[in-house]
């Protein structure tokens, strides 16, 4: 996943993108949390693999693992 995900401050406002691409995980998570299958964001993205996708996947989960507390806020 290292080397698949990046983030470059100059490279879609420091979003998490695949590598080489401008294509942000976020775009990728979007399509799949709407019912997409792998299959169809391959088609609409042919530059990508499958493995990029599992490692978008992999990145969202380990985001997702760190501890979140929700406050109030006066």
């Amino acid at each position: 996943m290292k080397n698949r995900v990046t983030i470059h401050p100059d490279i879609c406002n420091g979003r998490p993108v695949i590598a080489n691409t401008r294509i942000t995980v976020q775009t990728i998570m979007e399509f799949l949390g709407a019912g997409d299958s792998i299959e169809e964001v391959l088609e609409e993205y042919p530059s990508l693999t499958r493995e990029d996708i599992y490692a978008c996947m992999q990145f969202a989960a380990k985001l997702m693992a760190n501890h979140y507390e929700v406050r109030q806020v006066a």
